[in-house]
């Protein structure tokens, strides 16, 4: 998150103490969670306490995965490549549970006074499951690996001033980081699951990384087999000797295999599913209150969305609070069409945007679609509540005189190029991000995820542009809530609402605790789980 309150100011990146309240990370990140749980067996609202355990297998159902589950440490798109991903590998920084970014490899990150060059200290002692150390030259091979011009990979939008050319080992354990401006998000982009650090020569088909648990087998759409990294640099951790991650298309087989006992934990569990969890005294549900959004997707450059007026009117179509009730049996917070909602940036003061058929009517003649307008919605099990949402928004839409045709793709196929991706009217999910970092994964020219076609905006990308130089918080911060309010009056995205998290799990799993992130289990904590032996 954001680093630098002021230009002259040098902060060191530190592990923070955590709090259960508004909290200002050394990153000067504000960040509100408010974690809940239900049918928990902890008052922390996770999955339980005492005394933790070592061994035994634990075995995880993940929503999603197919054919094109992948073990690339820099490049997961599914929720089961995300969770390997935090089982696998591990960053210079990372988010902590409240959302404020500490230490992980780092030892300490420290930029010079306007950010243009980044000092990066690895910890002493690391080492990448092969037993081979974690060094200075293994950062810079990451770092190139994503920034590679010929090639870039999902982080290199995440560091855009980072001069791959200027990346210096200077020891063992120290790293030069130049960049060609003023770089002040780049922990932000350190602390990404995917700017992860891997050894020199990194082949995704052997996927060696110093997470906590190495890969042992993997059979995509299907499941993957971890045993536990006996070097991993957290003392003590992971709790587990066997991870196994199973892929759960659908919702129903993943509910049954907690249910049966097959698995020990599943992610999203559908909220249609939740009384069938809760009437099961040997399981549990832990409720994370989170950033986590589940957006419509608007293409800005195709028809009937390349006219404002027609984006403007399917914003004004939607009930928010009954698309939380319906779609996610009221387990969310209502959206503003604006996302980030976690960055201290976030303009509060916006008022609130609500259902207006009348204006939506209005709009859509003004556009030319006096008599009605049809459109085709993708659809797709891709995150709890999505497809819900898609048919309240069918039902809505017929009141401002617009036909909805949904189609549904199959969750492995929903980001294939073949099928259409991006859609000119689709859905998604997202995790919590801070504005300028998510900005660059969907919405600026180029951006890995841009499904809106956003970003030639020339006011808005002023904003983004100077906002990500501006070393001053203040400053910074005012700028992103101008780029917001561009977004928010003639962007691509309908934001109406963010999810919480709901995560099963045996009464026999221990160790988890909610998270802001949006990634289910506590941020895919599996190193933190352990087993009632």
């Amino acid at each position: 998150m954001s680093p630098l309150s002021e230009s002259s100011r040098s902060p060191r990146f530190s592990t923070p103490s955590r709090r259960s309240l508004l909290k200002v990370s050394a990153a000067g990140a504000v960040v509100a969670p408010v974690l809940a749980a239900c049918g928990g067996d902890s008052g922390s609202g996770g999955s339980g306490g005492g005394e933790p355990q070592q061994g035994g297998r634990l075995r995880v159902g993940v929503a999603g995965g197919g054919v094109n589950d992948t073990l690339d440490a820099h490049d997961p798109t599914d929720n089961v490549d995300i969770a390997r991903n935090f089982a696998l590998y591990a960053g210079l920084l990372r988010y902590a549970n409240d959302g404020t970014i500490e230490n992980h490899l780092a030892e300490s990150v420290e930029p010079n006074g306007d950010a243009t060059e980044w000092t990066v200290v690895l910890k002493e002692g690391l080492t990448f499951h092969d037993d081979s150390p974690v060094t200075a030259d293994s950062v810079v091979f990451s770092l190139q690996r994503i920034l590679d011009p010929d090639n870039p990979l999902r982080g290199a939008g995440d560091m855009a001033g980072v001069d791959p050319d200027g990346l210096e080992a200077v020891d063992e354990r120290t790293v030069l980081i130049r960049c060609d401006e003023p770089t002040v998000t780049l922990p932000e982009a350190l602390a990404e699951y995917y700017n992860c650090v891997v050894p020199e020569g990194y082949d995704p088909a052997d996927p060696i990384g110093c997470g906590p648990f190495r890969s042992v087998e993997f059979v995509a759409g299907e499941y993957s087999l971890f045993e536990r990294h006996e070097g991993y640099h957290e003392e003590g951790l992971p709790y587990a000797d066997e991870l196994e991650i199973v892929d759960f298309p659908e919702d129903d087989a993943r509910v049954n295999a907690l249910n049966s006992g097959s698995v020990d934990l599943i992610t999203q569990v559908p909220h249609a599913q939740v009384a069938v969890i809760e009437g099961n005294p040997d399981l549990a549900i832990m409720e994370s209150e989170t950033g986590m959004w589940l957006p419509f997707t608007m293409r800005v450059d195709q028809a009937p969305f390349d006219d404002v007026r027609v984006r403007q009117a399917f914003r004004l179509i939607v009930d928010r609070q009954e698309m939380i009730d319906q779609a996610l049996s009221g387990y969310g917070q209502v959206g503003n069409d604006m996302y980030a909602r976690m960055d201290p940036s976030y303009p509060d003061g916006v008022e609130q945007r609500e259902q207006d058929i009348d204006e939506a009517r209005r709009l859509l003649a003004e556009a030319g679609h006096e008599d009605g307008l049809e459109v085709e919605l993708v659809t797709s099990d891709i995150s709890a509540g999505v497809v819900a949402a898609a048919e309240v928004f069918q039902e809505q839409a017929r009141e401002a005189g617009v036909t909805v045709e949904l189609r549904r793709v199959n969750p492995s196929d929903y980001w294939n190029e073949e099928e259409g991706f991006p859609y000119a009217f689709g859905q998604d999910f997202w995790s919590a991000r801070n504005y300028i970092t998510q900005a660059a994964q969907g919405s600026v020219v180029g951006a890995p995820y841009n499904e809106t076609m956003w970003g030639e905006n020339e006011e808005w990308l002023g904003h983004l542009e100077e906002a990500r130089r501006t070393a001053d918080e203040d400053e910074r911060n005012e700028l992103i809530r101008q780029a917001q309010q561009v977004e928010f009056e003639e962007g691509g995205y309908i934001v109406w609402g963010f999810v919480n998290l709901l995560d099963g799990h045996s009464t026999t799993v221990h160790g988890l605790e909610p998270a802001v992130s949006g990634h289910p289990l506590g941020s895919y904590a599996f190193h933190r789980a352990w087993l009632e032996q």
